[in-house]
């Protein structure tokens, strides 16, 4: 079934991929940790930036095209690193490695991808970044970063908010392990969504491939440290001919070591809620690393995005660049590869709206000139 054109908003895909999955699997996508305060905050921060509307100019022919690291983007948002994804609806990693290269955005593949990372490097057309934890088994770790370069990766995007997993109440609530363990509330569950569970029943049930594919054999643990410090940073970077970015960064103290140890950019994350849960949402912490690390050093930035309107948003409060995450595997989850081109033509096109009734043309041309004067910003 054709669910595509009933999808209007980003909202509209998290209603219909609630119908369409199991429990256990929306609430691993759509969850967060501790009370999944910050996870509503994130929202809530960008809902109250305001912008500014401008009359009387030329807002014809808008231009989408965003630099970046050295390379063009064709639209100013990405894919952000996501594991295990084709829990959502098998397949969902080909179908966000084609998305990517058909778009001409990157795709940050994760490193508890479903798909192994050479695969997703070839099917994104070569638009793939490569999601790296540290504080596994160096050899692991260093194995990952050797593949990366030799499937010809052009950037690394260190995650450093991990060194923990953080409580996700609803995962525990729900008995969500991986590999799963089927219990009767499980096997109840999958038999509610059938349609969801006959597709996984043909393709496979999802399993972690840059591990199942590792020369070490190494076996996926969730919960397992993941802690990183500036000594494996600094040895990352002398390893890492490509370019580098730190993800999860809330701190400009943190921006400024990272900057000095000779990353490429910082990612300004909170991991969608998922990890501190007494964090600041990510938008309120996005001005002030800006002003540290000043006007040139790039800065991507994640974290409550669900309309094109907060992309232009992040991008006047200081970054360089958007990743989405959740939004596309609600679209994914309501529709397979069909939801997921609607959901990101909806928030390309919302992108093109808001800088025509912001009067400008370019997405090159946002700035803080285009908030509102009396909004809070953090």
């Amino acid at each position: 079934m054709n669910r595509g054109p009933l999808i209007h908003s980003v909202d509209d895909a998290r209603r219909l991929a609630r119908r369409r999955v199991p429990r256990m699997v929306f609430d691993f996508v759509d969850g967060a940790a501790g009370d999944e305060s910050l996870s509503m905050l994130n929202r809530h921060a960008l809902r109250r930036i305001r912008l500014l509307p401008r009359v009387l100019a030329d807002v014809e022919a808008r231009d989408l095209r965003t630099p970046l690291l050295g390379m063009t983007m064709d639209l100013p948002f990405g894919f952000a690193p996501m594991g295990m994804c084709n829990l959502a609806w098998p397949g969902a990693d080909m179908m966000l490695a084609r998305a990517a290269r058909r778009r001409g955005v990157p795709l940050c593949t994760a490193t508890a991808a479903s798909t192994s990372l050479e695969e997703m490097h070839r099917h994104s057309g070569g638009r793939a970044w490569f999601q790296l934890y540290a504080g596994l088994a160096e050899e692991f770790t260093m194995e990952l970063v050797r593949r990366a370069r030799d499937a010809g990766y052009r950037v690394l995007v260190l995650t450093a908010d991990v060194p923990v997993l953080a409580w996700r109440r609803r995962d525990e609530r729900n008995g969500f392990k991986v590999p799963f363990r089927m219990g009767l509330k499980q096997l109840a569950d999958f038999a509610a969504r059938p349609r969801w569970s006959l597709a996984v029943a043909a393709a496979g049930v999802a399993r972690p491939m840059n591990y199942a594919t590792s020369e070490s054999g190494r076996d996926f643990v969730r919960a397992e440290s993941r802690a990183a410090d500036m000594r494996f940073l600094r040895r990352l970077r002398d390893r890492w001919p490509g370019k580098l970015l730190v993800k999860g960064v809330m701190s400009a103290d943190d921006a400024l070591r990272i900057r000095d140890a000779g990353a490429d950019g910082v990612y300004v994350s909170n991991h969608g809620g998922r990890q501190l849960n007494s964090a600041p949402p990510a938008i309120q912490a996005l001005p002030g690393i800006r002003r540290a690390v000043g006007g040139g050093y790039p800065l991507v930035f994640d974290s409550g995005i669900r309309s094109g309107e907060d992309v232009v948003k992040a991008l006047a409060c200081g970054a360089d660049y958007v990743m989405v995450g959740r939004p596309l595997l609600f679209a994914i989850g309501a529709a397979a590869e069909k939801g997921l081109v609607r959901i990101v033509d909806i928030l390309a096109e919302e992108v093109s709206l808001t800088l025509a009734l912001t009067g400008l043309r370019r997405v090159a041309d946002i700035s803080a000139n285009i908030l509102a004067p009396e909004a809070n910003h953090g």
